[in-house]
């Protein structure tokens, strides 16, 4: 076997190893967890609860759907614990491969990304749900009494955290556009409207049709789309710094 081939097989030895001591930590938590599942989606469904009628409550249509959605919102929050040992992994086995400049980019990037990402979660549940779900409630007919199914709600709110998450990373990616020479400060400025349309596009989008959930995600994707533009000016994005440098060729020259 040549060296090449046994490089590559160690390799995805490693990377099994890293998937499964991730997956590990997933599932230890989940375990842990599974004690309170029913507990865990009573906590998820609150912002819906404030918002329906008093003594409403949401439904089941199917017959094994009250187990498997707490089951699915568990693996969820135990995933979202677990995710410092899942990124740790995954850095362990990236990190030999990086050059000492890709190192002190990618670690910040990597932490700042996750950061970010679980500050969108938040604001969505504690700020997001609670002004759709009343803003639905009271636009609804008085002639009928809601009461969602808690397989559509996980759904629901599975996108919408996905899409705050997402949106949160609006930061990160003008950083690097900026860091790895892409594009200029100086150009996404001057790209500043069109980033503003697409903002409120790509929420008209996701969210529901509703102008204050719209409004709710263009808003903060405009603010965080400042806020890189604020951070990649602070940032050198000279591309000799990492560009790897060629050798020159032919007989060095005399003085």
């Amino acid at each position: 076997m040549s060296e090449g081939q046994e490089t590559f097989i160690s390799h995805l030895v490693e990377l099994r190893d890293r998937l499964l001591r991730a997956v590990a930590a997933i599932v230890l938590v989940f375990v842990c967890l599974m004690p309170w599942a029913g507990s865990i989606y009573d906590l998820l469904a609150q912002p819906m609860l404030r918002a329906l009628p008093e003594g409403t409550r949401m439904i089941a249509t199917g017959v094994v759907t009250p187990f498997f959605v707490p089951v699915k919102v568990t693996l969820m929050v135990a995933f979202v614990m677990a995710l410092p040992v899942v990124l740790y992994q995954a850095w362990a086995f990236v990190a030999p491969g990086l050059y000492a400049h890709e190192k002190r980019l990618a670690l910040p990037m990597v932490i700042g990304g996750t950061f970010l990402f679980l500050v969108g979660m938040a604001f969505c549940y504690f700020f997001v749900f609670g002004t759709v779900f009343k803003f639905i409630a009271e636009f609804a007919p008085k002639s009928i009494t809601p009461a969602p199914d808690i397989e559509q709600y996980l759904a629901f709110v599975m996108t919408m955290f996905l899409a705050f998450g997402l949106t949160f990373e609006v930061p990160i990616v003008v950083i690097l556009l900026v860091r790895f020479g892409v594009i200029s400060v100086a150009k996404l400025k001057d790209a500043r409207p069109y980033v503003i349309v697409g903002a409120f596009v790509i929420a008209a989008v996701i969210t529901p049709p509703d102008v204050v959930s719209q409004f709710m995600l263009a808003i903060p994707m405009c603010l965080l789309f400042e806020l890189g533009l604020f951070l990649a000016g602070l940032m050198r994005a000279p591309a000799e710094h990492w560009q790897p440098t060629e050798p020159s060729i032919g007989p060095p020259s005399g003085d």
